[in-house]
């Protein structure tokens, strides 16, 4: 009977140690924050998919050397895009559901950010998109899982045409110019048109829309006209290979460099390495920060990451434009989950939809952003309900030949213009799709 007795004892102590272990176990997995990571390392857009998706990575690998997330790891997968809205379609119904529930997509897409806005709300998974997107996702009330982070695409159009007029000596100088818009020929280059036709509206300079089929390598029909026009200004809203190709067909042209400025994803080294002095003086919007290689979180990249050898790509490349506008975007990944343990419980695993509510309170100010090494790379973000956006603070920088040099002060949109804009464009889409206006406590929750 004792040993019966014995051996029931231990049964159940087995059944129990068995039950701890897998809790333990199913704990420890919990604890992993995930970060589906969609990029292109392939493909037309590769040369400026890399670097991005270099900096992102980097930055996730680097929270997990600082001690992840108040204790929290953080893991991460990739999935190649090739910048195909069907394959990040798929890249996201892959990944949604792994490791637990993915934290944040960022499309780094405007036409896939399209496709998974209508898929987010359902899945209650947040997406960031700095820099990019639909530009009317600022408005949070409509939009509540998009994050058009640190600033849209009339964002950068409005600031573009800021410092043109300011050059000019003033936007009444503006009357009677030209100014052509050299775009990708997707939902990415159509974005800034609404503003630049609002603005020429208003202040009565001729625009010309120039579409580029993708992926931008036949650009001639286009620069035949630019050349036949001879406009002002030209602006190029083009991302890869697109860049370079109009940056060359420019000096074929003859049309001055000075008198081109690029979107912020048409601003970076992979755009003008390979045209070298052909590209000299030629502008570009820098989205915040611009090539950063003597910043502190740059050298906590390279101490601990790439001289130990766990660095995702080329050490040259850590500190350019691109690299860092990937460490920034995962930076604000991890800084909004961070944001929402405040409320939800420090230390512990967030899922998507406690994660959204840390990105819609957002409260990055300049001491937190110097504490993670961005001093004089990113300025203050402060999101909330109604502003899914948080900043809009942008520069010019200007290709000497051989680096980027910032040319101008900070500039931020108008909001007395694209506020109206964005209220607009965010009513027509819920009455579209047939979608209310958030209240007050849905805000709080």
């Amino acid at each position: 009977m004792k040993i019966k007795t014995f051996a029931l004892g231990a049964a159940i102590a087995a059944a129990a140690a068995s039950t701890l272990l897998t809790s333990t176990l199913a704990f420890a997995q919990a604890k992993e924050q995930f970060f589906p990571v969609l990029v292109y390392r392939t493909g037309a857009y590769a040369p400026n998919g890399v670097p991005f998706a270099n900096g992102y990575v980097d930055y996730l690998k680097l929270t997990n050397a600082r001690g992840g997330i108040n204790g929290v790891k953080v893991s991460f997968e990739e999935c190649e895009t090739g910048y195909a809205t069907d394959r990040g379609v798929e890249c996201y119904e892959r990944l949604k559901g792994k490791n637990g529930g993915a934290t944040v997509f960022q499309p780094l897409s405007t036409g896939i950010t399209f496709a998974l806005t209508e898929k987010a709300p359902g899945d209650k998974i947040p997406l960031i998109t700095a820099g990019y997107g639909r530009s009317e996702s600022t408005d949070g009330m409509v939009f509540k899982w998009n994050f058009p982070l640190t600033g849209t695409y009339w964002d950068a159009a409005d600031i573009l045409l800021q410092h043109i007029a300011k050059k000019d000596g003033g936007w009444d100088k503006l009357k009677g110019k030209k100014i052509a818009l050299v775009y990708h020929d997707s939902p990415f280059g159509k974005e800034p048109i609404p503003l630049l036709v609002e603005r020429s509206k208003m202040h009565g300079f001729d625009l010309q829309q120039l579409p580029v089929t993708h992926p931008g390598v036949e650009q001639k029909a286009a620069w035949l006209q630019i050349r036949q026009s001879r406009p002002d200004y030209v602006l190029l809203w083009g991302w890869g290979v697109m860049n370079s190709t109009a940056l060359k067909e420019a000096q074929a042209t003859g049309y001055p460099r000075e008198k081109m400025y690029g979107v912020w994803w048409a601003a970076a080294e992979p755009d003008v390495k390979d045209v070298g002095d052909g590209a000299k003086g030629y502008n570009g919007l820098a989205l915040q920060h611009g090539a950063e290689p003597n910043s502190a979180v740059v050298k906590e990249v390279l101490a601990k990451l790439h001289d130990k050898g766990q660095g995702t790509g080329p050490r040259d490349e850590v500190g350019q434009v691109l690299y860092m506008r990937g460490l920034t975007a995962a930076m604000l990944a991890i800084e909004g989950v961070k944001r929402s343990q405040e409320r939800f419980g420090k230390g512990k695993w967030m899922s998507g939809e406690q994660a959204r509510w840390g990105y819609e309170n957002l409260a990055l100010d300049q001491k937190k952003l110097d504490a993670l090494g961005f001093a004089g790379v990113m300025r203050p973000i402060s999101t909330s309900c109604a502003d899914h956006r948080g900043a809009t603070w942008a520069r010019v920088h200007t290709w000497d030949g051989k680096k980027w040099n910032f040319t101008s002060d900070w500039y931020e949109s108008d909001s007395a213009i694209i506020k109206p804009m964005i209220k607009a464009a965010a009513d027509k889409y819920a009455a579209e799709k047939k979608i209310e206006r958030r209240t007050p406590a849905d805000c709080q929750s």
